[in-house]
């Protein structure tokens, strides 16, 4: 077995916890923390030269604005847009529409178990999931009318 084995394994399983986060964020009420998480963890593997950007393509979704562009990134055998940042513009190629003819793989795992993964990772924390503080339950204290 080569050194280089249980390195592909993390990052394979890493590129499997993103798609399953970013899948579960479509849908979830309150996605931002999962979005960040996405983020962070891509941008991590595109530091470590785990993760490549491909280049910039068209959204999908807009927002707002007539158009925008998202950096396209390459991670395993996964593909992963994220927020262009300034630089991006000058050093990547524009890719033009987004082409449907290319799907991730699937894969079977749980968002819990994708969280703690890229949790572990990134080393983020997800505060508005942290169980909420015991509170000592006070007894309700009744008058009488007119006291």
């Amino acid at each position: 077995m080569s050194e280089q084995e249980p390195s592909n394994k993390l990052s394979s399983s890493i590129s499997q916890a993103i798609f399953t986060v970013n899948k579960h964020a479509k849908t979830a009420s309150n996605p931002k923390y999962l979005y960040h998480l996405k983020k962070e963890a891509l941008t991590k593997l595109i530091k470590e030269n785990k993760a490549k950007k491909i280049g910039l393509q068209f959204s999908n979704n807009p927002g707002l604005s007539q158009q925008r562009s998202d950096v396209l990134v390459e991670c395993g055998d996964y593909m992963f847009h994220i927020p262009p940042r300034k630089e991006d513009f000058n050093s990547l190629p524009h890719l033009g529409k987004l082409t449907e003819s290319f799907r991730n793989p699937k894969t079977r795992m749980g968002l819990r178990e994708a969280k703690t993964i890229l949790e572990s990772y990134t080393g983020l924390k997800d505060v508005s999931s942290s169980p909420p503080k015991n509170r000592t339950y006070q007894k309700p204290v009744f008058k009488r009318l007119g006291e």
